[in-house]
C-alpha cells in the first residue's frame, strides 16, 4: 500500500464564514488534503465583527469567527472526522478550539480522531505582535490548560505551534529566534509539569506533539547552520 501524500494546505480565510467555506471546499476537490484557517483580527483579539473596535478590520486579514453558528459554516459539507485542521490563533485559540470540537461532536466525529494544530503561542504574541488579550502568566494558564485538555481528549491534536517566525519578523536575529522559541517551549513545559494535572507516563506525548514554526530569512549560510543546530537542541 503506498504511503499517503504530505497534508497539502493553504493558510485562508477572508471576508466571511460562507465565502471562506466555499473556497475550502473548491481548494479540497482540487486535491488540497487539509486546512489551514486565517482568522480575522478581531477574533484574534477576542472581538464579535459588531463591537466598535472591530469596525474596518473584519473579514480584512482572515475569517470572522464569532460564535458556534459561524464555525457550523466555515465547515459546512467538511467531515471534520476526516480532516488534519490548523488553526492559526493564539489569544483565543482556548474558545476557537472549544467551538471547533463542539462542531465535531455536532457531526458525531470522536474528540480521539480530530486531528491539527492550535497555534496557541501567546509569548510571541506578546514579544512580537501585539495581539495578545491576557498579561503572560493567565495566557500562559490557558496555554497549559489547552495542552491538558488536548492530551486526554484529543490524543492526535497538535494543541501548540511554537512559533518563532514573527520574532525575526520583529528583529530578533536567527540566534535570538531559536533561543526565545527553546525558552518559550521549555516554559510551557514546564507549566504542564508544575501542574500536577499530568502524570509521567503522558509527559512525553505532550512534548512530542508540540511543534515549530520557524523563519528562514535571506542570510542562506546562516538560516541552514540555524536549522542545523535547532534539530540538534
Amino acid at each position: 500500500m503506498p504511503d499517503k501524500p504530505w497534508i497539502f494546505r493553504t493558510y485562508a480565510g477572508h471576508s466571511t464564514a460562507a465565502a471562506s467555506n466555499a473556497l475550502y471546499r473548491k481548494n479540497l476537490s482540487k486535491g488540497q488534503t487539509g486546512l489551514s484557517v486565517a482568522f480575522d483580527l478581531p477574533t484574534q483579539t477576542g472581538y464579535d465583527s459588531d463591537h466598535p473596535l472591530a469596525k474596518g478590520e473584519v473579514g480584512k486579514v482572515g475569517v470572522p469567527i464569532c460564535h458556534i453558528g459561524d464555525m457550523r459554516t466555515l465547515f459546512d459539507g467538511i467531515p471534520l472526522g476526516a480532516m488534519n485542521t490548523s488553526m492559526t490563533i493564539n489569544a483565543t485559540a482556548a474558545w476557537l478550539l472549544a467551538l471547533y470540537v463542539a462542531l465535531a461532536d455536532e457531526q458525531g466525529a470522536p474528540r480521539a480522531e480530530l486531528q491539527g494544530t492550535t497555534q496557541n503561542d501567546i509569548i510571541k504574541e506578546y514579544l512580537s505582535r501585539g495581539t495578545y488579550v491576557f498579561p503572560p502568566a493567565p495566557s500562559m494558564r490557558l496555554t497549559k490548560d489547552v495542552i491538558l485538555f488536548t492530551t486526554k481528549e484529543m490524543p492526535k491534536w497538535n494543541p501548540m505551534n511554537v512559533c518563532s517566525y514573527h520574532l525575526q519578523e520583529a528583529g530578533a536575529t536567527p540566534v535570538q529566534e531559536l533561543a526565545f522559541a527553546l525558552a518559550t517551549a521549555i516554559g510551557v513545559l514546564d507549566a504542564v509539569k508544575a501542574s500536577g494535572q499530568c502524570a509521567d507516563e503522558e509527559f512525553g506525548d505532550v512534548v512530542g506533539r508540540i511543534s515549530f514554526f520557524v523563519n528562514a530569512g535571506l542570510r542562506f549560510i546562516t538560516e541552514v547552520c540555524k536549522m542545523r543546530a535547532f534539530t540538534e537542541l
